[in-house]
């Protein structure tokens, strides 16, 4: 036995005396040829799931293998993994997927000098003599399998072959690698003594893994192994019947409805007492997921399964084992900026919540302080990625249209038409998510609050995202509906111009993208801002619409910005958009619209772009963001 199932450790074994490799001393000859024959088996605690794989190798040195780390090091190497100064050898049956180490798979074998990262590899199985075909076998099946491996030292060539316990010697061989031992630098690789023999470990799942048999020759192939000699492995399954049954029934029948009296008062022990919950816990819709079916979905929370990464942690992507659903798994890293009470106030509001435009949430799963939370994968990905990526996909204008339209109907449903009113606080591009209807979906509740309708918001500090945040925000900290308005004027402009809303023009100067629409409207060029990408494809009255109501709800005065219900019936048509006059958001008119109000300053207008009036003065949002 190598490894006993402790986590995290490393096993060795091999032979007590080291051999001579070269056929002559001090490195003079060439490396002999050598054959080896072993049977290994490798327990975890499932059939599908292990930790990490064995070697057969061959060291120049015991101290490199004192020295060696266990996990995806195998018990081999450590950090001179690629180092010449290893002077190592081996063949290694891997049973997990490393990117480090370029492995192909997650049950392959690998031929390795110096390195984790083989020369050779292939999948682990065996070429089936009378059919010719490949016949895979897993690594981590509990059942004892045969490996050869043979080096012709003349023909500078290395053989693997593999097969079930019992079975014949397959004819073609797994691996057939040229390699010329004795062509390289002798004193990098093997040495005229060599020691012999195999390594494996251990990370977080238990495992044991096992050598049952070795022979080694020089110069011949092995001597073949006696497996009636062999060790039996653990025993897999239940265990026969005992042969009380036979001989005394009726204890035996007696025995049983005492355990099964004891079983169903144990499980009725742990119905009453099971999981204690909190009790933010108890009303809340969305049902808990087991944190091994998250673990298996995301295939152990692989970086190559990362959406993305925000203020709460990493979003992974995951399918779930039974149902075959894509989900997206936000997993709260442990330096989150944010944490539990962000945690349960995102649960508690969004557990509830249902709209065809917020991104849904399925569930939750808490483990000893990780905090994961469940959505619906949302195929296309976020709509930042179509605006600003110049090189991808564009979105048409009918597209564009429908997303707006979907987005406002949701900050309608979180400010007025649930129960609560929720302020969402960070509604940008690159949260608004993109299923694969395309149609567009509001998520990333994590900076999210709740307050009864008709109190004011309980909180002062400044979060969100820069370019989006409505300058009294900046001022007094408080997150208000009209705020949410703000940045969603601001997700209006960037929708029809294609633009970030703070850039830079081609002198590298900054610029902001409202002061930059606003000056195209004083101009009577405002038409001119639409994404050029649209190449002019483009309804000119719904055009026309976004852009005012951008406009409108970015102005600097919370008062003058329209509720979500109105936004929705300008868009709908229900109602027709207010036209901006010349002084809109003229700095000479501030004072006057502060006292007035700003009904005085708009009036209807026939929808269509051209009607959208010029003027002139200095843009107020400059003004805010400058002289404060």
């Amino acid at each position: 036995m190598l490894t006993n199932g402790t986590l995290h450790t490393k096993g060795q074994a091999f032979h007590p005396s080291p051999l001579p490799f070269h056929t002559e001393a001090n490195g003079t000859g060439v490396v002999r040829s050598f054959s080896t024959t072993f049977v290994f088996a490798i327990f975890g605690p499932y059939a599908y799931l292990s930790s990490h794989g064995l070697t057969f190798f061959a060291s120049a040195s015991r101290e490199v293998l004192s020295t060696a780390l266990p996990g995806q090091f195998l018990g081999l190497l450590n950090g001179t993994n690629g180092n010449q100064s290893a002077r190592i050898f081996a063949v290694e049956l891997d049973t997990l997927l490393n990117a480090d180490f370029r492995d192909i798979n997650s049950n392959h074998v690998g031929v390795d000098i110096n390195s984790l990262i083989s020369i050779d590899s292939a999948d682990a199985g065996y070429y089936d003599d009378t059919t010719g075909r490949f016949q895979n076998l897993s690594l981590i099946s509990r059942k004892a399998m045969q490996v050869w491996v043979d080096y012709d030292g003349m023909a500078t060539e290395i053989t693997v072959t593999m097969a079930p316990l019992g079975m014949a010697r397959p004819k073609k061989p797994l691996l057939r690698t040229t390699v010329d031992l004795s062509a390289i630098d002798l004193s990098t690789i093997v040495a005229d003594t060599m020691y012999a023999g195999f390594s494996s470990s251990s990370g977080v799942v238990s495992t044991h893994h096992y050598v049952l048999g070795w022979s080694f020759s020089f110069d011949g192939p092995a001597p073949p192994l006696d497996f009636s000699k062999l060790p039996s492995l653990p025993h897999v399954g239940p265990k026969p019947p005992s042969k009380i049954l036979y001989i005394a029934l009726p204890l035996a029948i007696m025995l049983l409805i005492a355990a099964v009296s004891a079983v169903a008062f144990i499980l009725w022990r742990r119905r009453r007492f099971a999981e204690v919950r909190e009790d933010w816990e108890e009303d809340f819709g969305p049902h808990r997921f087991a944190y091994k079916d998250l673990f298996h979905a995301t295939d152990g929370f692989k970086n190559r399964n990362v959406l993305g990464v925000g203020g709460f942690g990493k979003v992974y992507k995951g399918v779930l084992p039974v149902s075959n659903l894509e989900i997206a798994v936000k997993r709260v890293s442990h330096d989150s900026r944010q944490g539990i009470r962000e945690f349960i106030a995102e649960v508690v509001s969004i557990g509830r919540l249902r709209h065809r435009n917020l991104a849904q949430l399925l569930g939750y799963c808490r483990r000893n302080g990780e905090l994961l939370l469940v959505y619906d994968y949302m195929a296309n990905g976020s709509l930042d990625k179509y605006l600003h990526n110049k090189n991808g996909p564009a979105l048409c204008w009918p597209q564009r249209y429908w997303i707006v339209k979907g987005i406002a109907s949701s900050l309608l449903y979180l400010h007025e038409d649930w129960e609560q009113v929720v302020i969402h606080r960070d509604i940008k591009a690159s949260n608004v998510l993109l299923d694969r209807e395309m149609n567009g979906r509001l998520g990333d509740f994590g900076l999210a609050r709740l307050y009864d309708h008709g109190t004011d918001a309980q909180t002062t500090h400044v979060v969100g995202t820069m370019g989006y945040l409505a300058p009294e925000l900046m001022r007094t900290g408080k997150a208000t509906p009209t705020t949410d308005v703000f940045a969603f004027g601001v997700f209006l402009l960037e929708v029809v111009c294609g633009r970030r809303p703070i850039g830079s023009d081609e002198h590298n100067n900054p610029v902001v993208l409202v002061d930059w629409v606003l000056e195209h409207h004083r101009n009577g060029s405002i038409i001119d801002t639409v994404d050029s990408r649209l190449e002019g494809k483009f309804n000119m009255e719904e055009v026309s619409i976004v852009l005012r109501l951008g406009l409108l709800c970015a102005h600097p005065l919370p008062n003058t910005r329209p509720s979500m219900r109105k936004v929705m019936q300008y868009l709908d048509g229900d109602q027709i958009a207010p036209h901006l006059a010349p002084t809109f958001m003229s700095y000479n008119e501030m004072a006057l619209m502060q006292s007035e109000g700003f009904d005085s300053y708009i009036t209807p207008c026939p929808p269509l772009a051209a009607g959208i009036c010029s003027g002139s003065g200095e843009s107020l949002v400059t003004v805010l963001f400058d002289g404060r």
